[in-house]
């Protein structure tokens, strides 16, 4: 089973989906259940940063610091708000047009909750896989098939 596995990561999406404001067991639970990198040694700044901002309730500062410090390779392409709605937008190559970028997009009263979970559905796309790099065979040729030696080249 992958760090991330499917059951945990959906049950915290449904979580953040019906929450209505960002508390410190929310995300207390998102940072277990999803940071692979947190704490890091080697970012120890950036762990923090984020600590500090989660300990003064500063929500949307530390749904971007988490971002940053567990996704440096996605980006914020867009934050809007439409209708008591946020619309977060989150993207690896952010310069690409709409149409040829693959973005994850979500959307919630709540900014923090909404780059939250725009956060997750990342982590979701990016978790490793627990496939191995290489195909395996299988070890034991199957009885129908057996060698056989042709020296015939005429």
């Amino acid at each position: 089973m992958s760090l991330l596995s499917e059951p945990l990561t959906a049950d915290l999406s449904h979580r953040l989906r019906d929450a209505g404001r960002v508390t410190v067991e929310l995300m207390s639970d998102l940072v277990r259940d999803c940071c692979r990198r947190f704490p890091s040694q080697g970012q120890r700044a950036k762990t923090a940063r984020v600590e500090g901002l989660i300990k003064l309730g500063a929500w949307t500062d530390a749904a971007l610091a988490l971002l940053d410090l567990e996704l440096p390779q996605w980006q914020v392409r867009r934050l809007a708000y439409d209708d008591g709605e946020w619309y977060c937008s989150l993207s690896r190559e952010r310069e690409l047009p709409d149409w040829l970028d693959q973005s994850i997009e979500t959307h919630h009263a709540d900014l923090a909750l909404a780059i939250l979970c725009a956060f997750v559905e990342a982590q979701q796309i990016t978790a490793p896989s627990s496939r191995p790099s290489v195909p395996s065979v299988e070890r034991h040729a199957d009885g129908f098939y057996q060698p056989m030696l042709s020296d015939n080249f005429a």
